[in-house]
Parts: C-alpha cells; structure tokens; sequence
C-alpha cells in the first residue's frame, strides 16, 4: 500500500492507512474519538490525533510491530511518525464504550479489501455527548452537532442513551437538539 503524504495526511487517510496495515495481520481495531468527527464532518473538525481500541490487550507486541514497519516510533503512549508532525496515533484500553454503555457495534468499512471499524454516526454523537455531559467539555457538544448537522443518524437513540446515562442527560440532550435544529 502506497505510504500517505505525510506532511499533509488527514485523519481519515491516516486511519485508512494504519487501519489496513492493522487488519492485514489480523488485528481489528476501532477508530473512536475525535478523528471520527473529523471524517464524518469532512475535516470541518481536525483532532490531531487517532484513538484506536484494540479490543485483545495480549496483541500489544503486535500492534507495535506493524506500527514500527509502517514508519511509526513509539513515543510514551503514542506512536508518531517522523515524517507527520501533526497526527498521531494512541491505543486506547478497551472495550469500546461511551459512557456507561459497553454494547457498542461499531460500523465496517472496506477498504482495499480489508474491513475497517469506527463508530457510527449515531455512536460518534453519543460519545461526544459524553465527554460534554461528564466533563463539561462544551467543544464536544459541538462536535456532536457538527455530526449531526452533516450525517444521517438516529435521534432516538442518542435521545435514549442521554435519558440513561447517569447525570443530567436529559438537559444535554435537549440543549444538542435546540442547536442541531437550528
């Protein structure tokens, strides 16, 4: 596979890239955070960084295996490339969860002949309708909104996992639904 233009690579592009050299040794791992966003809006959002989760945690020496013959160096718990100063990579623990949910099914992609993973739009929401909700991170409850506003997802979902995350999810969802109506 055709390495990327490292001085210009976006969050998408980099996920495809490192998410195919994963998948060819067998190892599925799940796009999550704000790299979603960024995709899902276009690059309207850029995160500066990839959140991956690798659901078996024995496949550490794997991962940094692949990473190191794609170019990456492992940097405390990230692993950057010397040639993209504005991305990087971080495996995050598993499983995939958003907030007190731990049922998530995330959507597959295929991409030159191997099955990638991210969250839904409709998860991508929620997810960041959490960070909102449990840590007041009001950037993330645009983030949402800029999902929403560009994406086909399912309102009573996000509206159902609002009403049963602990907090005050109503008063959340309703303030996402007052600006993505606007």
């Amino acid at each position: 596979m055709k390495e990327p233009d490292w001085s210009e690579v976006n969050e998408e592009d980099l996920w495809k890239f490192v998410g195919w050299h994963l998948a060819n040794k067998g190892i599925q791992s799940v796009l999550v955070g704000g790299a979603v966003v960024a995709i899902y809006s276009k690059g309207a959002y850029r995160s500066g960084d990839l959140d991956l989760v690798e659901p078996l945690l024995s496949r550490a020496a794997d991962i940094k295996a692949v990473m190191e013959s794609i170019g990456f160096n492992k940097v405390n718990r990230h692993y950057v490339h010397p040639k993209c100063k504005h991305l990087y990579i971080e495996f995050v623990s598993a499983p995939v969860s958003i907030g007190d949910d731990y049922k998530i099914v995330p959507d597959e992609k295929e991409f030159k002949g191997k099955i990638l993973k991210i969250l839904s739009p409709t998860d991508c929401i929620k997810d960041r309708l959490a960070s909102y909700l449990h840590f007041k991170a009001r950037e993330c409850l645009d983030q949402a909104v800029l999902v929403a506003k560009t994406q086909k997802f399912d309102l009573e979902k996000v509206r159902e996992w609002c009403l049963n995350e602990a907090g005050n999810g109503k008063d959340v969802f309703d303030e996402f639904t007052n600006l993505y109506k606007r």
